[in-house]
C-alpha cells in the first residue's frame, strides 16, 4: 500500500514537472521598460498579476527618450513615458499611444536649508537649476509665472543634471531646484535643502506625470498582449499603494534609502487610471509646452491616449 502511494506521488511529481517545462516552453516574453524608481516600479511585479502565457522581461532605463526609442525600434512592447515625452513624440509625428497612468506628482522645487527664501517671490534675482523640455521645467516655469516673475529677467535658469542638482544646491552654485524625487526628499534628508513648493496647480495641468506608452501597431496586432499588460499593470498599482511596505522596500532595492523614501512618500502617487480630466490637462500642458517652444505644434492629444485598456480593467476587476 505504502509502496503503491509513493509510486503515486512520484507520477503525480513527474507530470507537474513536465506541465511547468512545458508551460515555460510555451511562454511567450513580453518586454517592459521602465526607470529603477519608486514612482515608476510598477513594471516590476507585473509578473505576479498575468497568466503563465507570458513572462515579463523588465528592462531598465534611465530617461524616456531611451525608451520611446527602443519601443519604435520594435525591442519593447510597452515603457514607461513623462507626458513630455510623449507630447513630444506625438508632436513629430511619431506612432505612440498612451495606454495608462504610471504616476502622479513626484516634483518638488527646493531651495537651501538656510537661506531666507521663503516664497517662488523671493527667487526674484536667483539662480536655479533645472533641465530644459521636462515636467519639471514645464512646473517651474508656471511657478515663475504665477508669483509674477520672469524667467527670462528676474531669474537666471542653469542647466544642471538631475544627478548634479543636489550638489550644486549645498555647494551654493545655485539657489534653488526643481527636480523629481527622490532628489527634493534626499536634500531634506540630508539637511541642505528644504521644500519650497510641491509646483501642482488643481485648475491647470493638475498632478499629472508619466504613463504608460505603447505603438499603433502593438495596439492592431496584439489587442490581447497589450490588454494583459494593463490588467497587470492595475493590479500591481492597486496592490502597490495598498501595500506601503511592499513598495517602498522593493524600491529602496533601487539604491535610495527607505528613510529618503518615507520623506517622498506623500509626494508620489502611482497611477493607473485616466481620465477626460487628465486628458484635458495633457493638453494644457502640451499648451505650455508649445508657448516655450519644446514643441513648434500642439498634437491631437485626443488620439495620443486610448482609454479601452484600463475601461477594460476597470470593468474585470470592477473599479
Amino acid at each position: 500500500m505504502r509502496k503503491g502511494v509513493t509510486l503515486f506521488l512520484i507520477l503525480i511529481l513527474l507530470i507537474y514537472s513536465g506541465y511547468q517545462y512545458f508551460n515555460k516552453e510555451n511562454q511567450t516574453t513580453v518586454k517592459v521598460g521602465t526607470w529603477k524608481t519608486a514612482q515608476t516600479i510598477q513594471p516590476f511585479f507585473y509578473n505576479q498579476y498575468i497568466d503563465g502565457t507570458y513572462k515579463i522581461e523588465v528592462l531598465p532605463f534611465t530617461n524616456p527618450g531611451d525608451q520611446k526609442t527602443a519601443l519604435l525600434a520594435g525591442d519593447l512592447d510597452l515603457c514607461g513615458t513623462t507626458l513630455v515625452q510623449a507630447i513630444i513624440s506625438a508632436s513629430k509625428g511619431e506612432p505612440v499611444v498612451i495606454v495608462s497612468g504610471l504616476c502622479n506628482k513626484c516634483s518638488a522645487f527646493v531651495v537651501g536649508n538656510d537661506s531666507g527664501i521663503q516664497s517662488v517671490k523671493d527667487l526674484k534675482g536667483k539662480t536655479i537649476a533645472y533641465v530644459p523640455g521636462t515636467m519639471h521645467h514645464i512646473l517651474l516655469l508656471e511657478s515663475l509665472k504665477r508669483a509674477g516673475l520672469d524667467p527670462d529677467k528676474d531669474v537666471l535658469l542653469k542647466r544642471i543634471d538631475f544627478f548634479d542638482m543636489g550638489q550644486a544646491l549645498a555647494q551654493g552654485e545655485v539657489d534653488a531646484f526643481c527636480s523629481g524625487e527622490p532628489y527634493p526628499s534626499l536634500a531634506v534628508s540630508n539637511s541642505y535643502g528644504r521644500i519650497l513648493e510641491y509646483p501642482y496647480y488643481e485648475e491647470d495641468i493638475g498632478y499629472i506625470n508619466a504613463g504608460m506608452l505603447t505603438t499603433h501597431e502593438k495596439i492592431k496586432n496584439e489587442r490581447e498582449k497589450i490588454q494583459k499588460l494593463v490588467t497587470a499593470h492595475v493590479k500591481a498599482t492597486e496592490y502597490l499603494t495598498n501595500n506601503k511596505d511592499a513598495w517602498l522596500n522593493k524600491a529602496a532595492e533601487f539604491g535610495t534609502v527607505k528613510e529618503v523614501l518615507l520623506i517622498a512618500e506623500d509626494n508620489m502617487e502611482l497611477a493607473w487610471d485616466i481620465d477626460q480630466k487628465y486628458i484635458n490637462q495633457a493638453r494644457k500642458l502640451a499648451e505650455r509646452m508649445k508657448e516655450i517652444g519644446v514643441i513648434s505644434e500642439v498634437p491631437d492629444i485626443d488620439s495620443l491616449f486610448d482609454l479601452s485598456f484600463v475601461n477594460q480593467a476597470r470593468k474585470e476587476l470592477n473599479k
